[in-house]
């Protein structure tokens, strides 16, 4: 016998135990704000004594601050680390923060030379979320899933594990690395900063994750493998633009398409929009983790100052869950316990009284009308009457006119499947729209359309069922005596 894929609604609907969103990596810069161009860059230079501003002048600052850095290593015995040309930073200090991050405190744990510029790795348990059931996520730890399972059962109320999860406050991240002004050497000192030149901190890269813990590892993999099948299509742009909640047009840069990667028995999902990247994959065996990777705040429409840190989070949180949402359309069985299969596939009356047509499955119109909603760019941008022609008009074959939209638009919002912006003539899909429209295209374009298109369509398998059924209908027919058609 077959097993059922298992599909996101199975999976998400009360087979997990712990649900942790977590700000993974924050890289930052610093800069000088009023020393960014050539002119701010000949006064900072007078003010250090330098009477005739030169390249010679800076590099007396860079070899005197480099002495700093050395003196400060050698104090404090922190390993210096040289890094090679295209060496990748992070796989070299790795092992360094694990065990800082198992100390419990915060260190500077080496301090890396890389061309012109000097890095210094500090475990940053302290700039995201903390709950108690979710500290075992802290990378290093061992089987730090599984701990964390164990930890939320023996609360035996999942519920307070996604409860001790809270934001941090607005200005926390910049309270955290105050203390690391006086602990790191800094190229300026007290007389800089009382002159006004002091640096800030921008957002070079920041990673959100959202982290689900299944409660059966072989249920997690089915999952998973069924999810990537069913959802190769997610980095199209129309996807892409509703994952990302931003407008693409022709001159958006970047190449739209899903990358599915494959590493041993590890198989991952990767979404890119311009210089960002959204990856999913089954951790540990037995949790789905996506991970919105945010190189560039401008590709969200956020500033890059820390400042900003809690907003752009806020949006790649939104992110991680549109994934999920997505997804969990995408896959049919939700469709099923949804109300509005009962209210589309037959003729019901509002609650106002109103008639709602029916929107019968295999309905040359209906699947047609479904396949124009299921461009999911309309979940941002809207629908119109004047774009529902443009897409209808393909698909049907014939005419599509002004009316023929208006009374499609009238019985998708009496069945709940658009609302009407207000004041405008312009709706956009609810949950339940995206369900009847992916469902609907989906089960006619994958399963109905090949199978009976023709009698070699089907797989063999299938097309030897079906004349095995045939066969049997015959039989029963003859039995019972009964005529058959001319």
């Amino acid at each position: 016998m077959a097993t059922r894929a298992m599909t996101a609604a199975d999976v998400l609907d009360g087979h997990t135990v712990l649900d942790v969103s977590c700000l993974d990596r924050l890289y930052l810069n610093g800069y000088v704000p009023n020393a960014q161009v050539g002119g701010q860059v000949v006064l900072f230079l007078r003010h250090r004594g330098f009477p005739i501003p030169s390249p010679a002048a800076l590099g007396k600052i860079t070899e005197a601050f480099r002495r700093k850095v050395r003196s400060f290593a050698e104090a404090n015995d922190v390993r210096w680390i040289v890094f090679g040309k295209g060496q990748r930073k992070i796989d070299v200090v790795r092992p360094l923060m694990d065990r800082a991050a198992a100390s419990g405190r915060s260190q500077v744990v080496a301090i890396g030379a890389a061309q012109e510029c000097l890095l210094f790795p500090v475990p940053g348990q302290d700039l995201g979320e903390r709950a108690r059931a979710g500290q075992a996520a802290v990378p290093g730890r061992g089987d730090r899933l599984h701990r964390a399972v164990q930890r939320v059962r023996r609360l035996r109320r999942p519920g307070r594990a996604a409860g001790g999860l809270r934001p941090a406050a607005a200005g926390h991240h910049q309270r955290v690395l105050r203390p690391l002004d006086h602990r790191l050497p800094l190229p300026l000192d007290q007389a800089d900063r009382d002159a006004g030149y002091w640096w800030r901190l921008s957002m070079r890269q920041v990673e959100t994750s959202r982290t689900l813990v299944f409660d059966d590892p072989r249920r997690a993999r089915r999952f998973v493998e069924a999810l990537i099948a069913d959802n190769l299509d997610l980095g199209r742009p129309e996807q892409v633009e509703v994952i990302f909640a931003r407008r693409i047009t022709a001159a958006t840069p970047g190449r739209f398409a899903t990358r599915v990667l494959s590493a041993g028995d590890q198989v991952t999902l990767n979404i890119s929009y311009r210089a960002s990247r959204v990856k999913q994959y089954l951790k540990d065996g037995r949790a789905l983790r996506i991970e919105t990777v945010i190189n560039d705040p401008a590709d969200l429409g956020c500033l890059r100052g820390l400042e900003h840190l809690d907003e752009l989070q806020a949006k790649a949180r939104a992110i991680n869950d549109r994934v999920l949402d997505a997804e969990h359309v995408g896959q049919g069985s939700a469709v099923f316990e949804s109300p509005a299969f009962a209210r589309v596939s037959q003729p019901t009356v509002t609650d106002d009284g109103r008639r709602a047509p029916a929107m019968r499955f295999g309905d040359p119109r209906v699947q047609a009308l479904a396949g124009a909603l299921a461009h999911l760019c309309f979940a941002v941008t809207g629908v119109t009457n004047k774009s529902l022609r443009a897409l209808m008009t393909g698909p049907l074959g014939t005419r599509y006119g002004m009316s023929q939209a208006s009374y499609d638009l009238a019985r998708c919002r009496r069945n709940g499947l658009i609302t009407r912006v207000p004041g405008r003539n312009r709706y956009t899909l609810t949950p339940d729209g995206r369900a009847f429209a992916i469902f609907y295209t989906r089960v006619h374009d994958r399963v109905l359309f090949p199978l009976m298109a023709a009698p070699t369509g089907a797989p063999p398998p299938v097309r030897q069922a079906l004349r095995v059924l045939d066969r049997h209908i015959g039989d029963t027919i003859a039995g019972a005596r009964l005529p058959t058609a001319a």
